[in-house]
């Protein structure tokens, strides 16, 4: 189980969730975020990585644990109003509005808040100055990395606490993954909190300060990234030959 501190800006805790019922894909899964973190989630496929982070967001049912953020239990809430209070969720796929323009796309990020467009567009254009070069470019006709830019500056115009990101680097060329990578980085050090599913394990603990490894939906090993690195089981059982190559 994963131990909390008084600066979490999230805590997970014992969470039993999935998408039938009676068939939990989570099972008694524990993680933490404290404040200005970058978190790496990885494991095996059906591991629960993805379900973790749907069931943060509302979007699978939690059947008994929590999710605290900053304080507040928001276990079970929806989408919409986990958004309002400071949650933010790029799904790894389908994740544009592909027949939106680029600033199409940003003010649907805001549409809680519009009085606020502006000065969180601003923001996002800081972080992605491309986006704001060809804000009236329609989503569609980007390619998978620029969908990316499209998608994570979506979820940051409402100014979220946390930022949960779902396979960020799917689908891309290896130079795509490490510019997807470097504006993870780039966000979590704007002073957001970062939760990252990553199948591309080597990378994602390369970044990240703390990662876990889940398995067969609970929380088996937390560590910096480098000390999973170097952790001989993680190897052996998750990672392969990676601390040759690290």
């Amino acid at each position: 189980m994963a131990e909390f501190t008084g600066d979490s800006v999230v805590k997970v805790t014992d969470l039993v969730a999935g998408y039938l019922p009676g068939v939990n894909i989570l099972n008694g899964c524990s993680i933490e975020a404290r404040r200005g973190e970058l978190i790496g989630i990885i494991g095996p496929n059906g591991a629960g990585k993805s379900t973790l982070l749907k069931a943060m967001f509302g979007l699978v049912k939690v059947h008994s644990g929590t999710v605290i953020v900053r304080g507040e239990d928001l276990t079970g809430l929806k989408a919409n109003k986990l958004v309002s209070l400071g949650v933010g969720f790029v799904p790894q796929n389908n994740n544009v509005f592909s027949t939106l323009t680029i600033e199409e796309n940003l003010q649907m990020g805001m549409y809680q808040r519009p009085k606020d467009f502006r000065e969180r567009f601003d923001f996002v254009a800081s972080l992605f100055p491309e986006l704001a070069k060809r804000r009236a470019q329609r989503a569609g006709s980007l390619s998978g990395g620029e969908r990316q830019m499209v998608a994570m500056g979506r979820a940051l115009m409402m100014d979220p606490a946390v930022l949960l990101l779902d396979e960020p680097s799917a689908g891309l060329s290896p130079v795509k993954q490490d510019e997807t990578f470097l504006r993870v980085h780039e966000i979590n050090r704007a002073g957001v909190s970062v939760i990252m599913v990553e199948q591309n394990a080597r990378r994602c603990l390369q970044i990240c300060d703390r990662a876990y490894v889940l398995d067969q939906g609970r929380d088996a090993y937390t560590g910096t990234g480098r000390e999973l690195m170097k952790d001989p089981k993680v190897i052996q059982l998750y990672l392969g030959t990676l601390a040759d190559t690290a």
